[in-house]
């Protein structure tokens, strides 16, 4: 008898150990895993910071951070990419490295991640994450090569990620009567206005100086108008009608605006916008924060927030950061619990009320984020636009950009024609593409 109850409570024991073992948490297999992770110094990422102490609480997993300046952060990756064994787990990345990074099978396709019933978050919501985010900084092998498509793939998930909206001055707009602008020809109407208005103010702060700035200060233009890079044939085509009215937008926007414009780059166009030098900013939405700043800015409370505006078609600039794994990752597993989480309706609204940009359709309309950051509306009706082709990224746009940034400066600071200009970046960009391969199969 007494065997037969000692039988009985082991079978018990087992039955419960068993169920506790199916019932199990996604998290409790990784409990007590240290990732490594490597995140750029962004404001954004300064915020993530906030947040990660919640993940590890939730999840028992921590989260080591190796924080560095974007551009050492890129050299740091290049070289741990590159070895068998890397020392991160997950990786924040620009744009721009995502086509270098897939091309050399350095990033994770994360369908087998997103496939695995333990590790997948039923109630993620893919469908939420806001479309143009996604595709362009997340998928690589579709369309062109660098955007969604049949034969695309997943190697990473927005995180950080920007648009383009028009910064304005309520107060200057009011003052003078003044509409805030709907249309390009609005726009430049006005920021040519305010300096008779306002002497001393310029119209429009503005990146321009030599090389990457003022190629994406173009670019910024040139998708709206109506404009690409390329046709589908991969044929240059910046030079045709609406790449001359970009550039000549551009140019207006410089002359009209602050001294010393056609050198500025990202930092001292936003400086000239903190500062109440110009009424209006037409660049990132990572701003906002620094705007509403007191101890950065001297015009919190009166900058007013609209959507890019609209030339030939809506079309606001896709950007900044994604999250990936390295194919050499330690952790991979945890480190997709860890972007999973990131990237989650709950993550994605704690990092927006810590200050970071929202990645999520949801995450903008959400109650909460707008009574704390009321421009987060805004925001999110311009990413209904956001374009993920303005800019092709592919492997040899370092070379291209780099080309007809520096061809532009020459526009805006010796004069040279804009027709001529572009002309001369168009034949040289052909010869890029061509050495490169894109012509191999016409």
């Amino acid at each position: 008898m007494l065997t037969k109850l000692k039988r009985m409570a082991l079978g018990a024991s087992t039955a419960l150990t068993m169920t506790s073992a199916a019932i199990a948490g996604p998290y409790d297999a990784y409990e007590g895993t240290t990732l490594v992770v490597n995140f750029p110094a962004h404001p954004h990422y300064n915020a993530v910071m906030k947040i990660l102490p919640e993940f590890t609480k939730e999840t028992g997993i921590e989260v080591e951070v190796d924080q560095l300046p974007y551009l050492k952060m890129r050299e740091r990756q290049t070289l741990e990419l590159g070895q068998d064994e890397g020392d991160y787990d997950l990786i924040a990345y620009v744009v721009f490295s995502k086509a270098d990074y897939v091309y050399a099978d350095q990033l994770e396709n994360l369908a087998r991640y997103f496939m695995n019933p333990k590790l997948a978050d039923p109630f993620y919501d893919a469908d939420d994450l806001i479309d143009g985010y996604v595709y362009n900084i997340g998928f690589a092998g579709g369309n062109k090569g660098y955007l969604q498509g049949k034969t695309g793939s997943l190697f990473g998930m927005p995180y950080g990620s920007e648009t383009s909206v028009l910064g304005y001055r309520k107060d200057i707009f009011e003052k003078h009567g003044l509409s805030v602008p709907e249309t390009y020809a609005e726009m430049l109407d006005i920021a040519c206005k305010i300096p008779q208005l306002e002497p001393g103010m310029g119209g429009l702060s503005s990146r321009a100086a030599s090389g990457h700035h003022a190629a994406h200060a173009f670019l910024l233009h040139l998708a709206p108008l109506g404009g690409r890079i390329f046709d589908d044939a991969w044929n240059p085509i910046v030079n045709n009608k609406a790449g001359v009215q970009a550039a000549n937008a551009l140019k207006k926007i410089i002359d009209c605006g602050p001294e010393g414009a056609a050198s500025f780059g990202f930092g001292e166009a936003l400086g000239s916008f903190l500062n109440g030098d110009t009424a209006m900013f037409l660049d990132t939405t990572v701003v906002a924060g620094q705007i509403d700043d007191a101890s950065k800015s001297k015009v919190v409370g009166k900058v007013g927030w609209a959507m890019h505006p609209e030339g030939v078609r809506r079309g606001s600039q896709t950007g900044g950061f994604g999250i990936g794994i390295p194919k050499n990752a330690e952790n991979k597993e945890a480190a997709f619990l860890l972007m999973q989480w990131l990237t989650s309706k709950t993550g994605d609204k704690l990092v927006a009320l810590a200050g970071g940009n929202p990645s999520r359709f949801s995450t903008h309309a959400d109650a909460d984020v707008n009574a704390k950051f009321p421009h987060m509306a805004t925001f999110g009706e311009a990413l209904k636009h956001a374009d993920p082709d303005w800019r092709p990224i592919i492997p040899v746009w370092g070379k291209i950009n780099a080309d007809l940034g520096t061809t532009l400066s020459k526009v805006l600071t010796e004069g040279l024609d804009v027709k001529v200009a572009l002309d001369g970046v168009a034949e040289r960009t052909r010869g890029v593409m061509e050495e490169a391969g894109y012509y191999t199969w016409q």
